[in-house]
Formats: structure tokens, C-alpha cells, sequence
């Protein structure tokens, strides 16, 4: 019979809060400083974008984790910069949370064509933010 030191190889080992890194989009500073409050104070690093252009270099640059991004924001929206995230094989991976002051089907529908795998209503609380983090950024997930 092998030792229980065995039995765990194989295994990844849990993902350590710190190297987990959210890329926050929001075109409102309020949101963008709440949020990366909430998710500093759990444990993550957190890289913020104004609109979907900047978070498209952001994620080229930082290869986040995780994606939050606002539907309604200028020039790129959210829908657009989910599609494109996810229309691109080297990023397409990463999960993107839509994140909406409208809680309607419509939305929610749109927002899974475009590839978003979850969306969150505005207001959030620390508390949905970080558990969507974690349900989205775990190793089976990953």
C-alpha cells in the first residue's frame, strides 16, 4: 500500500490568493475603487481599465485571472470587449463576469452570446464580488 504522501501527487496544489490577479473595467471611478477595495481586502491584486480598449491592453499585458467588465461604458463596451476576449485563442480561457446595473434577461442572454460566463448586478457587495472570483478561478476551472 502506498503512504499518504502518494496519494496526493498528481494533485495541483490550491491556488494562493496572491497570484490571482482581477482585471476590474468600469468607466466609473466609484465602482473601480469600491471594487478593488473589496478585492485588495480578499487578498487579490487587482488591475483596473476605464473602457474596453484599456482592457484589452491589460490583458494582453497582465493575463488576469479573471475579467470584470461593465456592459454600459464609452467607445467599447462591454458585450464588445467580452467578444473579443473571448474570440481570441490565447485569452479565450479567462472568465469574464458582465457586470450590469440592469438585471434583465435580455441583458443577461446578450451577455452569454458574446461568451461571458456569469453576470453580476450593480450594486455589489464584497462578499458576491469575491464569491465570484473564487468560483470562477479555481482549478477545475482554470
Amino acid at each position: 500500500m502506498k503512504g499518504s504522501e502518494d496519494v496526493s501527487l498528481g494533485v495541483p496544489p490550491a491556488r494562493e490568493l496572491s497570484d490571482i490577479t482581477v482585471l476590474l473595467v468600469d468607466d466609473s471611478q466609484t465602482v473601480r475603487r469600491s471594487a478593488t477595495g473589496f478585492l485588495n481586502d480578499a487578498g487579490y491584486s487587482v488591475v483596473t481599465a476605464v473602457d474596453g480598449f484599456e482592457a484589452l491592453s491589460k490583458v494582453v499585458e497582465h493575463r488576469p485571472s479573471l475579467v470584470f467588465a461593465d456592459i454600459m461604458m464609452p467607445r467599447l463596451d462591454g458585450y464588445q470587449t467580452c467578444a473579443l476576449i473571448k474570440n481570441n485563442a490565447d485569452y479565450r480561457d479567462i472568465p469574464v463576469i458582465m457586470l450590469s446595473g440592469k438585471d434583465g434577461l435580455f441583458d443577461q442572454a446578450r451577455a452569454r452570446v458574446v461568451g461571458s460566463d456569469a453576470h453580476l448586478s450593480k450594486p455589489f457587495t464584497a462578499e458576491s464580488l469575491t464569491q465570484a472570483v473564487q468560483e470562477h478561478t479555481q482549478p477545475d476551472k482554470v
